[in-house]
């Protein structure tokens, strides 16, 4: 989901399993890039966030012929990806205290063997009602991953080599969401929607194997207790920071955004004036290739413009990408795509590093909480894009997403306002003069 599509922070919970050892064994024992063990974990996790960005998103490129094959409309076949991100959504923060209790690679490998034993029957579904049944059920198994890989990463891995090994995982999410819709989008021009479907499932099934195969097995895991209590307090504390709750909003409307536009964008370019074949309209999604980009730099940009300064930037960027996409000319509807993509990764790299920096505990949580607010924000978008777009066409997309980014500008105003409030108040505080 690149840091750009999961959310997830390269910290951890201080209450989460890893191991009080001392500096000297611990720098031994870990794993560093060169070492035993590293170059098996890095392809296995790579692999991993392949299958599961491939799986999540099948048929996301695949709409208007599921809708032509099943006699739906756009707002109806959205829902097989809703249902996908919306299952992930709701169980992502269930599957992080469940991977304390079983640990990580346990639950990753039983993640990914459902997922993929249910990818298998995709491809059978003999109506909608069912292919959504089935979907929610994927993304509800897929909800595993990026709840423990993070987790299986900071506990194996040395810290100076943490962020690239991160990196490596964030690129295997990109590859297969990039890849998943591209091979389907080609494979469905020859075959139709189901066989694109189920090759993604054959190519996951690959994956899985591979993963569990070269994974290491764990050596600094120590199995915790599943505390309903302590996972509700952090829970709670964590919605009740405002900044966090504005972190939380803001990844959840750019995803609105981006959620709406990819899912719709297939329709656009199938119908006049451009009429492309599904092989072409699959191929659009190598966009991704530029969100890769502008999510790497982010940090560069929160360096020269700040926090606030970078998410304005995402979010102009954004909107700017939006309007330019409602010309009839595939050129500048290609560049309308590149600038929503760049916007879209820079702006939810910003906030999803953000969320790590500001919680002060149950870290664990409060970036499963932003890839719950990032899922819903996908489902919402994917539904609500297809529906704006069969009552009112691409502009309908369009409005809701520059409504979302209108919310994005919002919220951070509402933060820089915030923020000079504390500011003005902090000297009076030293003095004592306040209560």
């Amino acid at each position: 989901m690149n840091p750009a599509d999961t959310g997830a922070s390269t910290t951890v919970d201080a209450g989460s399993s890893v191991p009080p050892v001392s500096p000297a064994s611990d720098r031994d024992s870990r794993m560093t890039p060169g070492g035993p063990g590293y170059r098996r974990m890095s392809l296995a996790l790579f692999l991993a966030g392949v299958a599961t960005f491939a799986l999540l998103y099948s048929t996301q490129a695949l709409l208007p012929l599921i809708s032509g094959d099943l006699g739906v409309t756009a707002g109806d076949a959205s829902w097989t990806v809703a249902a996908a991100t919306g299952g992930l959504a709701l169980f992502v923060l269930p599957m992080s205290a469940l991977s304390e209790r079983f640990g990580r690679r346990t639950l990753m490998t039983a993640s990914l063997t459902v997922a993929v034993a249910v990818g298998l029957l995709v491809p059978f579904a003999p109506s909608l009602g069912a292919l959504v049944a089935l979907r929610a059920v994927q993304g509800a198994a897929l909800a595993g991953l990026p709840a423990s890989a993070t987790a299986y990463l900071a506990e194996e891995v040395r810290p100076r080599a943490l962020v690239g090994a991160i990196g490596l995982f964030v690129a295997g999410n990109s590859v297969g969401g990039m890849s998943g819709r591209v091979i389907t989008g080609w494979v469905a021009q020859e075959w139709g929607w189901r066989v694109a479907v189920g090759v993604i499932g054959l190519v996951a099934v690959v994956c899985a194997v591979a993963f569990r195969l070269l994974l290491p097995a764990p050596r600094h895991f120590t199995r915790g207790s599943l505390r309903p209590r302590v996972l509700v307090r952090a829970v709670r504390d964590h919605l009740a920071n405002p900044l966090l709750r504005r972190l939380y909003a803001i990844g959840a409307l750019f995803m609105t955004v981006f959620g709406g536009v990819y899912t719709v964008i297939g329709y656009r370019l199938a119908d006049e004036p451009f009429a492309l074949p599904q092989g072409l309209i699959g191929s659009i999604f190598l966009v991704y290739l530029v969100g890769t980009v502008s999510a790497s730099a982010s940090g560069r940009l929160v360096d020269r413009l700040g926090r606030r300064g970078a998410l304005y930037l995402g979010g102009g960027t954004t909107a700017a990408g939006l309007v330019l996409s409602l010309a009839d000319s595939l050129p500048l509807v290609l560049a309308g795509l590149v600038l929503i993509t760049a916007g879209f990764f820079a702006g939810h790299a910003v906030a999803s590093s953000a969320v790590g920096r500001t919680a002060q505990h149950g870290r664990a949580q409060a970036s499963a909480l932003y890839q719950s607010a990032y899922y819903i924000g996908s489902s919402a978008g994917s539904t609500v894009g297809a529906v704006a777009f069969h009552a009112a066409g691409w502009s309908g997309t369009v409005g809701v997403g520059l409504l979302a980014v209108l919310g994005v500008a919002a919220i951070t105003l509402a933060g820089s306002l915030a923020a000079r409030r504390e500011d003005a108040r902090t000297p009076v505080r030293a003095l004592g003069l306040t209560r």
